[in-house]
């Protein structure tokens, strides 16, 4: 049995709370195509937070609740998948059968949800840290799938819903953070003169 120390299970459990929520009303009896779109939601949000982390450490350097949660970051791409597993679960539901779900493939909107899902795929597998040992200077490059993940996501959710504004203002910062991250990283270093 593993054991999650005390910071780490609260965590889990904030980040349980609106799946506990949405099985709640599952099981009240609202039907699934009115919680496909809160599943998918909350998978958007996680994988936003999971990636404004680093350019939020960079521009706030030694801010203890950044880096607190930088540590913690594997837990927001490992949530944001299994919320994601949740609204495939609830989507398979509404259409009633892998026939119909087979169907709507080519459809642009339901062709970038599954690409999103499969590139959350390859991070959540290598999310342990004895995947991390195993795969060495790999571990990164896979960790990085997120950031098309994430794109993919953003296009599905402007694909699927009449009001663009949502999704645009849900992805705002993360665009604001990374376009920020890129400006530094080209913007020249101050000389600093060598004292003999």
């Amino acid at each position: 049995m593993v054991r999650l120390p005390p910071a780490k299970l609260i965590l889990w459990c904030l980040l349980a709370l609106p799946a506990a929520a949405i099985l709640i009303r599952y099981s009240a009896g609202e039907h699934p195509a009115e919680l496909v779109p809160a599943t998918g939601e909350w998978s958007a949000r996680l994988i936003i937070v999971a990636l404004m982390l680093t350019p939020l450490a960079r521009l706030f350097p030694g801010k203890p609740v950044i880096r607190w949660l930088l540590r913690h970051r594997r837990s927001f791409g490992v949530a944001a998948f299994a919320y994601a597993v949740l609204h495939l679960l609830f989507y398979g539901l509404d259409m009633e059968s892998v026939a119909n779900m087979v169907a709507e493939l080519p459809a642009p909107a339901i062709g970038t949800a599954w690409l999103a899902f499969l590139c959350l795929v390859p991070p959540t597998l290598a999310s342990s840290d004895a995947a991390m040992r195993t795969l060495g200077r790999w571990w990164k490059t896979i960790q990085r799938f997120a950031y098309p993940a994430a794109i993919l996501t953003l296009i599905h959710w402007l694909l699927v819903h009449d009001g663009k504004t949502e999704a645009l203002l849900h992805f705002a910062p993360l665009a604001v953070l990374q376009l920020l991250r890129i400006a530094r990283n080209f913007t020249p270093k101050p000389f600093q003169r060598k004292i003999a």
